[in-house]
């Protein structure tokens, strides 16, 4: 079992040497290619019991998504905030995971992607090395939350290719 610094060092080796924001513009293209002409009964069947589907992927990309939008503007109202973890297997129960439509997960997504690449347009230098403190990760700017979401949305894409042998 990956323990919390082993998955967070993976994740920021994933983005290392690319523009955070960069690879955060091209994901939902990405998906949106990858899930074309895919059926949905393709789209929701887990490659193992303890995998999960693309369409669970999805919808674990898009509620990730509402957890970073929120934790942007907090970090940047409030430098020096507390921010919370989640508990991701929560989520995926409370949000019915296994029983979302891929396709609205990908409507979420995007939405609240583009709202936070709206957002990168207009920060400042000052604004983008504001801090907040994550309960897990310590201490990190909105630039480092940029590059860990990033990471995030590569090993998520790898992991819909493997599931969908693209």
């Amino acid at each position: 079992m990956e323990t919390f610094d082993q998955y967070k060092a993976r994740i920021l080796k994933l983005v290392e040497g690319k523009d955070p924001v960069a690879v955060q513009r091209t994901t939902v293209a990405a998906l949106d290619r990858l899930i074309a002409e895919v059926p949905t009964e393709k789209l929701s069947a887990r490659p193992s019991a303890d995998r999960w589907s693309v369409a669970e992927v999805l919808a674990h990309l898009s509620e990730a998504e509402v957890s970073a939008f929120w934790r942007y503007r907090q970090i940047i109202e409030h430098d020096g905030c507390t921010l919370s973890p989640y508990g991701q297997d929560l989520w995926a129960t409370l949000g019915h995971y296994g029983s979302r439509d891929p396709q609205e997960s990908l409507a979420l997504f995007r939405l609240l992607r583009a709202a936070n690449l709206q957002m990168f347009d207009s920060l400042s230098e000052e604004q983008w090395e504001r801090r907040g403190v994550h309960a897990e990760r310590g201490p990190m700017t909105v630039r480092d939350l940029a590059g860990q979401i990033a990471g995030h949305d590569i090993n998520h894409l790898a992991e819909v290719r493997r599931i969908l042998g693209k």
